[in-house]
């Protein structure tokens, strides 16, 4: 479940920005939520021109499996790229290559050039550059503050995403109302202040004793997810349950076809799941989560698979947003522990290859899920798409329930 939680009192509480007070931390934070809102106009931008030029639910989906490939592609060389070089400049690079993209899209779109080929190689193009960022940006986090801030830092990352998440479509709609060349153009300047933020960070990687590049090596934070049946049992969960139970792919299909909207009612649909996060958030910070934390994720899905069925069968679009900010706020708790507990279990040395396995199941929940919606969609309509997925979460839930019993009795955090 792919909604980013601020798990509230860190977010809030005044006391507890602790994190903000070392500098390379305020740098990177900077650059991770203009990059979140940078992403999220893309996305809404890019969704819009391929359904508005082909009117067609399956090349939606195809746009998301050709984020998802690289993932699966690079998914070893990111990670042992992520451990063996300086993140920063890792980071650096790929939000480079996500510039360039960006200026991709901007320049087709000022020539009149644009295609649904292109697009798709632009996308690739940045979708190549997410697979090597998001294990370097997992994996520097820890090591730009101390180890007893770092739960206070995965708060601020999460209310940074949130952030991105909520304004990011709204505003890449409105933004539309102008052209998709107005939105390109800002999200060219967002990623290039990215590079320049984090160009900017002087902390560095103790160095540690390298080991000779194996198979063995490559393949470590495969072997140390699969060892540790408490962290598979929670990103599996997470990739099941929002690739079955995604509606985010669809959304242009309901803003336009169904609710009858256009680019700005996407925009608030792609918004609603982060507003819900965010106001859980401020719940949680006077009535914190310190029990049962297991059984409470297991809920959590539930109610997202719940409210996907509410938004499927929605024919208002006031409606259906209520049903996408429950299926956020429901979103919030697994996201939390699941970062939480892989950072802090697993050696900096081999951050970057457990990073890269579980941004691959992040991966293939949105994107592949985004996929899998779309192909659904293409036979039975988007309608019955969603109630598929929404009911896939509820049987996913109980399942996995079965399958993970420590998870599941789980009551403590750490």
């Amino acid at each position: 479940m792919r909604g980013q939680t601020a798990f509230g009192i860190a977010v809030i509480s005044s006391t507890r920005f602790v994190a903000f007070q070392h500098r390379d931390y305020r740098l990177f934070f900077c650059s991770r939520l203009l990059n979140g809102l940078a992403v999220q106009m893309v996305d809404v931008a890019v969704a819009w021109l391929i359904y508005d030029i082909t009117g067609s639910a399956l090349m939606l989906g195809l746009i998301g499996l050709a984020i998802f490939l690289p993932n699966i592609l690079f998914l070893l060389v990111a990670g042992h790229v992520a451990d063996r070089f300086d993140r920063r400049l890792v980071l650096a690079i790929a939000y480079t290559v996500t510039t360039c993209a960006s200026s991709g899209l901007l320049l087709a779109v000022y020539y009149d050039v644009l295609t649904p080929p292109l697009i798709f190689a632009l996308v690739v193009m940045i979708g190549t550059a997410r697979a090597f960022a998001s294990p370097a940006s997992s994996a520097i986090a820890p090591t730009l503050v101390p180890r007893e801030h770092f739960a206070n830092a995965v708060a601020m990352n999460s209310s940074a995403n949130q952030v991105a998440t909520i304004a990011g479509p709204a505003v890449g709609g409105l933004v539309y109302m102008f052209g998709p060349g107005a939105v390109f153009s800002i999200t060219t300047l967002c990623f290039a202040s990215c590079v320049a933020l984090l160009l900017s960070i002087r902390t560095r990687r103790a160095k540690s004793e390298r080991e000779p590049v194996s198979w063995q090596y490559l393949t470590a934070g495969i072997r140390f997810i699969r060892g540790n049946k408490t962290v598979l049992g929670l990103i599996s969960l997470d990739l099941f349950a929002v690739l079955l139970g995604g509606a985010t792919a669809l959304m242009p299909i309901f803003a336009k076809d169904i609710f009858q909207t256009g680019p700005v009612g996407l925009g608030l649909l792609r918004s609603a799941p982060a507003v819900g996060a965010l106001l859980t958030a401020i719940a949680l910070a006077w009535f914190a989560l310190n029990s049962k934390v297991g059984l409470r994720m297991f809920q959590s899905v539930a109610i997202f698979g719940l409210a996907t069925i509410g938004f499927g069968l929605s024919t208002n679009m006031y409606v259906a947003m209520v049903c996408l900010a429950l299926i956020g706020a429901a979103d919030m708790v697994s996201v939390y522990i699941r970062s939480t507990l892989v950072q802090l279990e697993t050696p900096d040395e081999m951050r970057g290859r457990v990073s890269a396995v579980n941004s691959m199941f992040i991966g293939a929940s949105n994107e592949l899920g985004q996929f899998e919606s779309g192909l659904l969609a293409s036979f039975f309509g988007p309608v019955a798409a969603v109630l598929i997925g929404g009911t896939g979460a509820l049987g996913v839930t109980g399942l996995w329930m079965r399958l993970f019993p420590d998870l599941a009795a789980r009551d403590k955090l750490t």
